[in-house]
């Protein structure tokens, strides 16, 4: 693409740099310069013009941006028409959107000329929500850049998984010094949160904090109630694989798959599983509407996406998120790290 200043009688059919206003003549920035455009623009005294015009090969940057756009949208997602060199992608259900930042990335380092940005992969979104904007900086891209752009790799880089879990259990368990209002909230809480992802609470049992009520009750869920998905809230948090909770799973006949994660609030969460239901073991934290880490493996676990341990140890750079009030007590200081994290 051929870009300066050019006189403003060769000006026609090219497009305008920049926004040109002159004795009632408006040119807008990456218009087509129309003939009379350009020599009303030289009767008014303006002897040349910033334009650019695209040479043999080059493709212009709404066509560039609608293909590259269309070639990295996955499943669930909506590309809009071009403008301006940008086409954005939006999300056509609610779920989690999935891509490999790699491939991102790939796309990215192709030229300068050729951008993308996303939300965060497995960020939760609601059904029309923009979830990735495809820029291109100039007015045109030669073909082969866009060609190496749309590279076989990474075709389908963005897609949302839809919410596939429907009918989620919950386990409560009792101790004298927990009151039935702090799991009434609880619930409350819990629905608030499912309620964007179209689930529902099917089953609620609240039990003796002890490895056999546990069991029993995973079992009365995920067998008799039928919930594809088992969150348990511990009366106390859950502090080594042989806790309570983590019993409790194995005494049903499941299988606890990891304990711990490097995200705050959020670090006592257990996942787990029981007769191919996933279950979740919510630290303390997952009592307060705020986020935190629960929230990242729940929208996961949702949306039929597997969580592994390799999937929960990545976690940690940004894992850091904000000091929730209600706390008890402050991370700092020793003693007083709080231990429903």
């Amino acid at each position: 693409m051929r870009f300066g200043p050019v006189p403003v009688a060769e000006a026609a059919g090219l497009i305008s740099a920049h926004t040109v206003r002159r004795d009632g003549i408006t040119l807008r920035k990456g218009a087509v310069i129309p003939q009379d455009a350009a020599a009303g623009l030289a009767g008014a005294g303006l002897s040349e013009i910033v334009a650019a015009a695209l040479e043999p090969g080059d493709v212009g940057e709404d066509e560039a941006a609608a293909r590259l756009a269309a070639h990295l949208r996955g499943a669930n997602l909506r590309a809009e028409a071009p403008f301006t060199g940008r086409c954005n992608l939006f999300a056509e259900t609610a779920g989690v959107l999935t891509l490999a930042p790699a491939r991102i990335d790939a796309v990215n380092t192709v030229d300068e000329a050729v951008t993308v940005a996303t939300l965060p992969p497995f960020k939760p979104v609601v059904e029309g929500e923009m979830v990735a904007t495809v820029k291109i900086i100039p007015y045109a891209v030669p073909g082969a850049v866009l060609a190496q752009a749309c590279a076989a790799d990474t075709a389908g880089a963005l897609a949302v998984a839809p919410y596939r879990r429907r009918r989620v259990g919950v386990v409560s368990t009792r101790l004298p010094s927990l009151k039935e209002t702090t799991i009434d909230k609880t619930l409350r809480v819990l629905a608030e949160r499912l309620a964007p992802t179209g689930a529902e609470i099917v089953f609620e049992d609240r039990v003796a904090h002890a490895a056999g009520s546990v069991a029993a009750a995973l079992v009365e869920a995920t067998d008799r109630a039928g919930a594809d998905l088992v969150v348990v809230f511990g009366a106390s948090a859950i502090a080594d694989r042989r806790d309570v909770i983590p019993a409790g799973i194995t005494a049903a006949g499941g299988t606890v798959a990891h304990l711990g994660m490097p995200v705050d609030p959020g670090n006592l969460l257990l996942v787990g599983s029981r007769a191919g239901v996933p279950v979740i073991g919510a630290p303390g934290c997952a009592r307060s509407p705020k986020e935190n880490g629960f929230d990242w493996i729940l929208h996961r676990l949702l949306a039929d996406l597997t969580v592994t341990r390799a999937d929960i140890v990545a976690l940690g750079v940004g894992g850091l998120l904000m000091e929730i009030v209600s706390r008890p007590q402050p991370r700092a200081g020793g003693e007083a790290a709080d231990p429903d994290a």
